[in-house]
């Protein structure tokens, strides 16, 4: 095992390690556990930061998994504890151990009881999820993904709002009738995968190279299997017509499940399409596809729609979210390099404008205890630092230029708009429709008068600007500077969109060329740019084309019409 392979599982499994250690804490001691998450997650944080250099000196490789390590777990089934990164896992990898400590800075002062079983389950979440995005073995993958629901369900279910029972209950019951889906298209692979080759293996590879053993099944199999995994991901997404868990777990989730579920757990479903969907069944996925675009782009727009007429916040940033990520996957969707980058590139955006968003509802929440728009107005008399950050946080969300959320509404826009220009234009509705909700929050809560309550309301102390600060730092940075993230992308999209449509790039080089040739007006014949000095007397040779000799030097040229 490299130092890398060892840094990499354990910043992974810090924050679990952190969590055992916690339980023999005695309960009473509420700093220990509030300063211990966040040191827990900040250290996890700190290793995980030598793989992003590691990436970026590594760019061209990072199609292929870095940093394996792989152990027999359950030989008999062809189980292995497999691990490893390629540049798409990486990037949503760094994203969660970024977030982890915000997670566990925001829950300072919210939580008024059991604050010992609250963090350790909020750590025990940190690994599952980190888990997810390591692992390299498709049984191992389904052991973390499951694992994830269950402190997510006791944080919603212990720590929540008034519904909130039935807000743990409902993504409960729709997140695992989803992955029983996802798991029963698995074991159709891994049985199929011991009728074709002998053998039986879980790995993530092996499973992708059963493509062409799939696509010469029945078209009903193939359907079923890409249905299967369809459902299985689109609720975790959540796509329309799944997302109703959605608003009712944001709503009633803390302020930290809040953050980690839209930053990091719907994520897991975008993550899912990209590794397993598209590579292992690409034709079934190709056939289905007009209803997925669909889909994609009703969510967008019905997601804006529905925003618009909320009157509690954070269900507005919640419908939000399934109006951004239907534009992530209508990206995806778009099978091209431009829209894949800039749906992997959104995902990122996503994860840190609307944890930003979440985190602004909280501040006035914790100060006044309501989140209905109407009870505010003026804020910005009163709170001008808090009135700045949610400020930068609406423009990060709605795609201001220098802010992170442009560059990858454009590159989806711009890369959707070669396959479909049509759906590129519907999704600019959504965009336009994301704008004028967003600002009319804004301009409700910030501006116009202000009453007597809201005057008394103190501006953010240091520990909330610090909660802060590393969102608005990452907005501006991934707005102004995207060159390093883009270029991390450009192997692993190239190799996914070969994985989906072999010789992609093969043709688009051509049609590049052809493009380039009929642009001189002389279909590919004239000489290369290299000749034109030489024809100029730069003392080098003319190549004459074949079965031609070259004119001697100074020769005078026929005329037009001569012989």
């Amino acid at each position: 095992m490299s130092t890398m392979t060892f840094l990499m599982l354990a910043a992974t499994f810090l924050p679990l390690l952190g969590a055992l250690g916690l339980l023999a804490v005695p309960k009473e001691n509420r700093r220990a556990f509030e300063v211990g998450a966040v040191a827990i997650t900040i250290v996890s944080f700190l290793m995980s930061v030598p793989f992003w250099f590691d990436a970026l000196g590594m760019a061209g490789e990072m199609h292929k998994v870095q940093w394996a390590w792989a152990v027999d777990w359950i030989p008999s089934m062809g189980v292995k504890f497999s691990v490893g990164m390629d540049g798409i896992s990486l990037i949503l990898w760094l994203l969660t151990t970024f977030l982890g400590p915000i997670g566990a800075a925001c829950s300072w002062g919210n939580i008024d009881e059991r604050h010992k079983e609250y963090y350790v389950w909020l750590l025990v979440l940190q690994t599952s999820m980190l888990g997810v995005f390591i692992v390299q073995d498709m049984f191992v993958f389904y052991v973390f993904w499951e694992i994830m629901l269950v402190p997510m369900y006791f944080l919603i279910g212990i720590w929540g709002g008034p519904q909130k029972l039935y807000a743990a209950i409902k993504l409960f019951l729709y997140t695992l009738g989803g992955s029983v889906l996802m798991l029963v298209a698995i074991l159709a692979i891994y049985f199929l995968q011991h009728t074709a080759t002998g053998t039986y293996d879980f790995s993530i590879a092996s499973f992708q190279a059963m493509a062409s053993t799939i696509a010469q099944q029945s078209h009903t199999f193939q359907i079923l299997i890409a249905l299967a995994f369809f459902v299985g991901f689109a609720i975790k997404v959540p796509m329309f017509p799944f997302h109703t868990w959605l608003p009712d777990a944001h709503v009633q989730a803390p302020t930290a499940g809040s953050v980690i579920l839209a930053g990091i757990l719907l994520k897991m479903g975008t993550y899912g399409f990209l590794r397993f969907m598209l590579p292992i069944v690409p034709n079934a996925t190709k056939e289905l596809l007009p209803w997925f675009v669909a889909l994609s782009i009703i969510g967008i727009i019905y997601g804006a729609l529905v925003a618009m007429i909320q009157k509690d916040m954070k269900k507005l940033v919640a419908y939000s979210s399934v109006s951004h990520l239907g534009l992530c996957m209508l990206g995806m969707f778009a099978f091209n390099p431009n829209a894949m980058k800039g749906a992997l590139f959104q995902m990122v955006n996503h994860g840190i404008s609307t944890p930003g968003l979440f985190l602004a509802v909280s501040v006035v929440y914790e100060r006044r205890h309501t989140r209905m728009i109407a009870d505010y107005g003026g804020l910005s008399k009163t709170m001008p630092v808090y009135a700045t950050i949610f400020m930068i946080m609406t423009m990060s969300s709605i795609g201001l230029p220098g802010l992170n959320g442009f560059i990858g509404e454009f590159a989806i826009l711009a890369g959707t708009f070669q396959t479909w220009p049509w759906a590129a234009v519907l999704a600019t509705t959504g965009i336009i429709l994301g704008a004028a909700y967003m600002l009319w929050m804004y301009q409700r809560v910030m501006f116009g008068p202000i009453n007597a309550v809201n005057a008394e309301m103190a501006d953010l102390n240091t520990r909330e600007i610090l909660v802060f600060a590393p969102l608005v730092v990452a907005a501006f940075w991934l707005g102004l500077y995207p060159k390093p993230l883009m270029t991390l992308l450009e192997a692993p999209v190239a190799k996914l969109v070969e994985q989906v449509s072999p010789g992609y790039h093969a043709a688009a080089r051509l049609a590049e060329v052809q493009a380039k040739a009929a642009a001189t007006g002389m279909r590919g014949m004239e000489a290369p740019p290299e000749a034109h000095g030489a024809a100029a007397g730069e003392g080098h040779a003319v190549a004459a084309p074949e079965g031609h000799a070259a004119p001697a030097a100074g020769a005078k040229a026929p005329e037009h019409g001569g012989h």
